[in-house]
């Protein structure tokens, strides 16, 4: 049975032909809890599941970190549990931004998801990741063709439903196959039908955090 490939051949020849989703074009922003209905509505009208409603999700997250003492960056994982439905816990690679092209409409990074089971942070810890933060994240998910559009309220764990702020994150998101830089142009536009309610655009973290106080 030579003939046959093995699964890593399958998997290698599918990252070559560009098959995988493997990046994310990603822009976020924030919108005051008092202003959150009206972006609701306009998000309602706006994309596909206009019917059925947009799907409510309750999530709780925790994000790992395995650090390498001949890397300059730790490896960062991120594993979540739905708390609403009965679903596979979702491990989940993400990449370092990629800011070099400021002609970019979109921030983009590498993305990976897989489906495990219950124990994969005992798994993780084993190898020697840390935990460095977690959070429930409780929300709303729109579609718009290949766009993934949440409003989140960010929860503090084990302190019942108290907010981090008095706002909401909103996130702008499509994962695809290396190559697809032009689904940054299809983003910005939709982008454009929300504002002014809420202003979506690419944040650099690590620049932010070098200017706070």
């Amino acid at each position: 049975m030579s003939g046959i490939p093995s699964t890593q051949d399958l998997l290698t020849q599918a990252c070559n032909n560009k098959i995988i989703p493997n990046q994310e074009y990603l822009l976020q922003g924030s919108i005051l809890d008092s202003a959150s209905d009206h972006l609701f509505q306009r998000l309602k009208g706006l994309c596909d599941n206009v019917e059925s409603g947009p799907q409510l999700f309750n999530d709780h997250e925790l994000c790992l970190s395995l650090r390498a003492p001949n890397q300059a960056q730790p490896l960062m994982l991120r594993v979540r549990r739905s708390l609403e439905v009965d679903a596979p816990y979702q491990l989940r690679y993400i990449g370092q931004p990629e800011f070099g092209d400021r002609t970019r409409p979109t921030l983009v990074r590498s993305s990976i998801d897989v489906g495990c089971t219950a124990t994969v942070i005992e798994f993780l810890t084993e190898l020697g990741c840390k935990i460095d933060y977690e959070y429930f994240s409780k929300g709303y998910m729109f579609r718009k063709g290949r766009m993934k559009i949440t409003m989140s309220k960010i929860l503090k764990v084990g302190k019942g439903d108290e907010a981090l702020s008095q706002s909401q994150l909103v996130e702008l998101s499509v994962l695809a196959p290396t190559g697809q830089d032009a689904i940054g142009e299809e983003m910005k536009a939709f982008a454009e039908q929300l504002k002014p309610l809420v202003q979506l655009e690419k944040i650099d973290y690590k620049r932010l955090g070098s200017t706070l106080p």
